[in-house]
C-alpha cells in the first residue's frame, strides 16, 4: 500500500493511473480537490478496490494521522501543491498555506507514524494483496518539487543540477523551495527517510488548461487569440508526465534517502517555438475550416512580473545512479498530448467551464 497526495491533480493522477495500469498495489489517493484536482482524470477506476479516494487536505494534521494508521501505507508520494506561478503572483497566500504550512503538517503526522512502526517487518493478520509490509528500514517519503526553485538561468549557463543553490523568484517557488528545506530538515534531524525529485516542466494528459500548452490547444481550438508573455522567448525544458512518472517510481524503488534527484528531458524551448509546434501540429490534425493557420491567433501579452528566462535540467545524476532516461522526445511527446486533448473534448469542456473561466477572465480580459 502507498499514500499519494494530490493525487486528482495533473501529475499526481497519471502517476495513480501509471501505477495501477502496472501493479496490484493499492493506492490510497488523499487530495482536497481544489480547482485543479479533477475525480474525472480517474473515472476509469471508478469501483476499482486498489483505489482507495479520500477528500481531505494534507495540512489536516488529524485526517493524515488516521490514514497513515489504519492503511500503513510503505511509502507516501506527496504531490500536493498549488501550482502556478501567475496564481501565485495575484494570491500568494494560498500557495504558503498550502505548500509550506501543509507541508509542515504532513511530515509531523508522517514523522509520527514513521517512529510507531517495527524496526523490522511484522506479518499482519490479514495479508496485504501486494505482499508488502511496512517497516521503519523499508519506508520512504518522496517530496515531488520542482526546477523553478533554483531560479533563472542566463542563456549560456549549464543547465540545473542537484548542487545549484536555491534562488526562487516567484511565490510559488519561494513556497516550494521552502517545503523543499522542510524536507531535508526531517531528514537530517529526525531521520525521517525521504527522498526528492525536482522536475523540469511537464505536459501531456489531464493538464490542468492554466498552463501554456494546454492553454493553447483549448484556445486555438475555440477560435480564441493565444497569448504570450513578452517575447515569447522563455525557455523550458519540458517533460512528458508518463516519463516523470516512471522516473518517480525508478526513484522510490532505488534511490538514496536523503538525496535529491533532478527530473528532465534534455528538452530546451523557447515558449514560442512550443507554440508554433502546437499551431503546426493542430493544422495536420485538426485544420481550421477558413484554411488559415493557428499562428494566425498568437497575441502578445504583457510579460509577468519576474518571469523567468530560462529553466533547464542536468538529469544525469538519476541516468548514472538510477539508469533512468526519458522514454519520449518532444516531437513524439507532444504529438500524444495534442491527440489526448482531441479525442477527450468532454473533458475539456468538463475543465474549461467555471474557475478557470473566471481566473482566465480576470488576467487575459476579451483577449481570451
Amino acid at each position: 500500500m502507498i499514500l499519494v497526495t494530490g493525487g486528482a491533480g495533473f501529475i499526481g493522477s497519471n502517476f495513480v493511473l501509471d501505477w495501477l495500469a502496472q501493479s496490484d498495489e493499492p493506492v490510497v489517493n488523499l487530495d482536497k480537490l481544489t480547482y485543479a484536482g479533477n475525480l474525472a482524470n480517474l473515472v476509469t477506476l471508478d469501483g476499482d478496490s486498489r483505489h482507495i479516494f479520500i477528500q481531505g487536505s494534507i495540512g489536516d494534521f488529524a485526517l493524515v494521522a488516521r490514514l497513515l494508521s489504519e492503511h500503513q501505507p510503505r511509502a507516501i508520494v506527496n504531490f500536493a501543491a498549488e501550482s502556478h506561478v501567475d496564481r501565485s503572483i495575484h494570491g500568494p497566500e494560498d500557495f504558503i498555506q498550502t505548500n509550506i504550512v501543509g507541508t509542515f503538517h504532513l511530515l509531523e503526522a508522517v514523522r509520527g507514524y514513521w517512529q510507531s512502526l517495527a524496526d523490522e517487518p511484522v506479518r499482519q493478520e490479514c495479508e496485504r494483496s501486494s505482499g508488502e509490509v511496512s517497516s521503519k528500514q523499508s519506508f520512504r517519503f518522496l517530496h515531488v518539487s520542482t526546477d523553478e526553485v533554483y531560479g533563472s538561468l542566463a542563456t549560456n549557463d549549464p543547465a540545473f543540477s542537484e548542487s545549484n543553490r536555491y534562488e526562487p523568484n516567484s511565490p510559488y517557488s519561494a513556497s516550494k523551495a521552502a517545503s523543499d528545506h522542510l524536507v531535508r530538515a526531517y531528514h537530517h534531524t529526525y531521520g525521517l527517510p525521504v527522498l526528492t525529485t525536482n522536475c523540469s516542466n511537464n505536459y501531456g494528459p489531464y493538464h490542468f488548461p492554466e498552463k501554456l500548452i494546454p492553454l493553447v490547444i483549448h484556445n486555438a481550438l475555440a477560435g480564441k487569440p493565444l497569448p504570450i508573455y513578452g517575447d515569447g522567448q522563455q525557455i523550458r525544458d519540458w517533460l512528458y508526465v508518463k516519463d516523470h512518472c516512471s522516473a518517480i517510481r525508478r526513484v522510490l524503488e532505488a534511490g538514496t534517502t536523503g538525496e535529491v534527484y533532478n527530473v528532465g528531458a534534455w528538452n530546451e524551448k523557447a515558449n514560442l517555438d512550443v507554440v508554433l509546434t502546437l499551431c503546426a501540429m493542430l493544422d495536420e490534425l485538426r485544420p481550421r475550416s477558413d484554411g488559415k493557420s493557428y499562428k494566425a491567433q498568437i497575441t502578445y501579452v504583457k510579460d509577468r512580473p519576474g518571469h523567468d528566462r530560462r529553466y533547464a535540467i542536468d538529469a544525469g545524476k538519476i541516468e548514472r545512479e538510477l539508469g533512468w532516461k526519458p522514454a519520449e522526445t518532444f516531437d513524439t511527446g507532444i504529438r500524444k498530448t495534442v491527440r489526448w486533448y482531441l479525442d477527450n473534448p468532454a473533458w475539456v469542456e468538463n475543465v474549461t467551464s467555471g474557475a478557470y473561466q473566471n481566473w482566465v477572465g480576470k488576467q487575459y480580459g476579451s483577449r481570451s
